[in-house]
Order: C-alpha cells, then sequence, then structure tokens
C-alpha cells in the first residue's frame, strides 16, 4: 500500500495517495509519500533496475522511473518523462587536491533536460498532475523549477504558471520559462515572497508544484538511487548538497532511508547541506541547536538558486541530516566563486549554488571536520550555462585578441 503521511513524528495522521493537499490536515506539516515494498529482495531490484538500461520503455530510459518500484504506481500513458536522470559521477583529482580530500567525485544533475535537479522532481509532479486531471500547474521559483515545471507541463499539455522574484532569476533561467511557454508572474521581494503569493492566490484550478509537493520528493529522491547504483552500492562516506529551500535535502535523507531500510546498502553516507551565508536559516538552526527555524528576512547571495530566507522543508531535512550523522555549514559569496572557478577549470562547471558544495568540502576539510581520506561525492544541481551573467562578471582574465585571425 502506498499512501500519503503527515511528516511530524508526534502526529501520524494519513490520507489516501492522490490526495491533492499540500500539509497536514491535522497539524499543519508537509507530507510525504510512504511506499510499501513490492515483494523484491534488493538484490532482485538490483538486477532488473541494471537490465532496464536496455530496455525502449520509456520508463526504463528515464533515470527517475527505472526505480519505480520505489515510487507511486501510475499507467504507462499517464508518465511524463524526458529521459531524466542518467547523469554521470565525474572522478575530479586535481579539484579534490585543492580541497583537501583524497576521493572526490562529482554528481552532476545539471545535465538533465533541462539542465538542473528540478527534472527529476518534475516528472514524478507532472505525472501525478496529469494522473488527478489538473489543467494547470503551477509554481514559485528562483529559476530553475520555473524552467522544468514550463517544459514538463508543455509536453504533458498544461498550461504552466511561475511566480519569480522580480529581477532575481537569471535571465537564461527566464528565458528557458518563457520558451516553453508558461506564464511569468513576478513578484516584488524575495522567492518567499513569491511562494507566499502563489500559496495565497487561492485558484482551485492550479495543481502546486514547489517542493513542498511530496511527489517532487519522491523523483528527486532517485539521484542518491543513481549515485548509489554507480557506487555499485557502497556508499560514499559523505554526501554534499547544496541547500535553499531543502527539498533536495530531505530528499537524499528519505532515499538513504529507503535504501537502508530495505537492504541495499549497508550504511548510510553522511549528509552535508551547504548553505550560502547570506541565506543561512538552517545553518544558523544547525550551529545553535534550535528547535525552530528563523527565517532570514532579506537573503542576498550571489548564488540565486539558494537565495532562500524561509526554507519550508526544514523539518524533512533536519530529519534526514540527523539520521546520517551528517551537518549543516556556510560558506561565503567569496568561497563560492572560487569554487566555481575550480569546478570550471577542471572541464566541468557548473551554476553558483552547486559550487557551495565543494566551497563547504573545503572549508570542512581545512578545520579538521572532514575526513582527508573520506570518499566524498559533491552534488552539482545545476548546469554552467544556467547563469552565464555570473561567468562573464566573475571572469579576470581579459578575452585575448590573436593576431591574423578576424572573422573573414
Amino acid at each position: 500500500m502506498t499512501y500519503l503521511r503527515c511528516s511530524a513524528a508526534d502526529c501520524g495522521a494519513a490520507l489516501e495517495l492522490h490526495d491533492r493537499s499540500l500539509a497536514c490536515p491535522k497539524c499543519g506539516d508537509l507530507l510525504e509519500v510512504v511506499i510499501e515494498p513490492r515483494f523484491y529482495s534488493a538484490c532482485d531490484l538490483k538486477n532488473i533496475w541494471r537490465g532496464r538500461r536496455a530496455s525502449g520503455d520509456p520508463r526504463d530510459i528515464s533515470g527517475v522511473w527505472r526505480f519505480r518500484e520505489f515510487l507511486p504506481e501510475y499507467p504507462l500513458d499517464r508518465v511524463v518523462t524526458m529521459a531524466e536522470g542518467n547523469t554521470p559521477r565525474l572522478r575530479a583529482r586535481r579539484t579534490a587536491a585543492w580541497s583537501g580530500v583524497r576521493e572526490l567525485w562529482f554528481k552532476h544533475l545539471g545535465w538533465n533536460p533541462t539542465g538542473s535537479f528540478k527534472d527529476l522532481g518534475m516528472t514524478a509532479g507532472i505525472t501525478e498532475a496529469n494522473f488527478v486531471g489538473a489543467r494547470a500547474v503551477a509554481c514559485a521559483s528562483t529559476g530553475n523549477t520555473a524552467a522544468s515545471l514550463a517544459a514538463y507541463a508543455a509536453r504533458a499539455g498544461l498550461a504552466a504558471r511561475v511566480y519569480l522574484p522580480m529581477g532575481q532569476a537569471s535571465n537564461n533561467k527566464l528565458a528557458q520559462a518563457l520558451d516553453f511557454g508558461a506564464q511569468v508572474v513576478q513578484i516584488e521581494g524575495s522567492f518567499d515572497d513569491a511562494l507566499d503569493a502563489l500559496l495565497s492566490a487561492g485558484d482551485p484550478d492550479l495543481y502546486f508544484l514547489n517542493s513542498i509537493n511530496p511527489f517532487r520528493i519522491e523523483g528527486q529522491k532517485t539521484a542518491m538511487f543513481e549515485l548509489l547504483e554507480q557506487f555499485e552500492w557502497r556508499a560514499p562516506d559523505y554526501v554534499v548538497v547544496p541547500g535553499g529551500n531543502l527539498g533536495n535535502s530531505s530528499s537524499f535523507g528519505k532515499a538513504f532511508a529507503e535504501l537502508k531500510t530495505q537492504g541495499f546498502i549497508d550504511r548510510v553516507p553522511r549528509l552535508i547541506v551547504v548553505q550560502a551565508a547570506g541565506a543561512n536559516p538552517f545553518a544558523r538552526l544547525w550551529e545553535s541547536h534550535s528547535k525552530q527555524l528563523t527565517p532570514v528576512a532579506a537573503p542576498d547571495t550571489v548564488a540565486t538558486a539558494i537565495r532562500i530566507g524561509n526554507p519550508r522543508s526544514w523539518r524533512k531535512a533536519l530529519r534526514g541530516v540527523e539520521f546520517t550523522g551528517g551537518m549543516v555549514i556556510d560558506v561565503t559569496d567569496e568561497e563560492i566563486g572560487e569554487a566555481k572557478a575550480i569546478i570550471g577549470r577542471d572541464g566541468i562547471g557548473c551554476e553558483p549554488a552547486s559550487a557551495a558544495t565543494l566551497a563547504g568540502i573545503k572549508k570542512l576539510a581545512a578545520a579538521g571536520q572532514l575526513d582527508p581520506h573520506a570518499v566524498v561525492a559533491a552534488v552539482l544541481t545545476g548546469h554552467a550555462l544556467k547563469d552565464t551573467d555570473y561567468i562573464i562578471r566573475s571572469q579576470t582574465r581579459p578575452s585575448e585578441e590573436v593576431p591574423g585571425a578576424h572573422a573573414r
């Protein structure tokens, strides 16, 4: 049986799987999908998942739906997929030496169809919207969610509306949302203001697809299924992820818990969440050992994808960090910029928010808080082309003109 459950440990309220509620009707906390095992052993499923790589079934070509035994079930004709997932695990020896660890791998989720990890959650979210008969979908976004929602909605034939904080999304991400046909609503203020505006709109025709939607989390968790499969089911010592609204962080914790419980892995990686210093409410909560998150009223960082002052999934993310014995830290924009340049010089590239992971690794290694002999997997959440304006602004090396090489 698969159903929705309140994520609060002291509540336990349960709802029918396809209920469109975004929060528990009993206590107001976020919901999560509970997947019950489907009569396969871990060994059998590992072989099934590997074998699907040779299949022509659209679900098997997807790096999300290939793991569908741990996802809600849908008829094939309702699944909306663009072969998302299947992203590389890249060894980064030069970057590892710079950061102070022996073995560093990048899991580059920026190699998804619209250039970010959001596609992993959006294939699941749009599929659910398609299944329940929604005709229009909506989200608030710093840019990546908007691009992903617009693309997947277009594939499903659904209308899309995206709320963006005015002037804060990169032109690249805005262009994607427009190109895929979304209605763009720009809101004065921050991402948090945009999300509040969307939630207060009260439009019954809109199906909401921010990461507070539990189906988004189900899709996003498969990034860790794929990563651990790439490690041949031997967990790395650490998985490091940038933290914004904390949906991704919470999805990783959920993945580790499910895989450990079902016997796929012997131990879980320690989950490290890295925030930008100008948008660090979760890091502050962790450092102060507080039981309640205090929002940052005016978040400010060059890492626009994580420029979020009031992350809605913080309780879920905290549970994942604590379950894995992980930690939460923050890094400055200067540290992010330096790390981004290093990733670029290694021929990999990423958007600024992604580089927070490497900045965090270097900071922890220098402080002696991260074992230098550990195996570390850093998650890059967005492609370098997501924010080309930042790249141009941040370059200190001038363009060079080669004599005699003028175009003719």
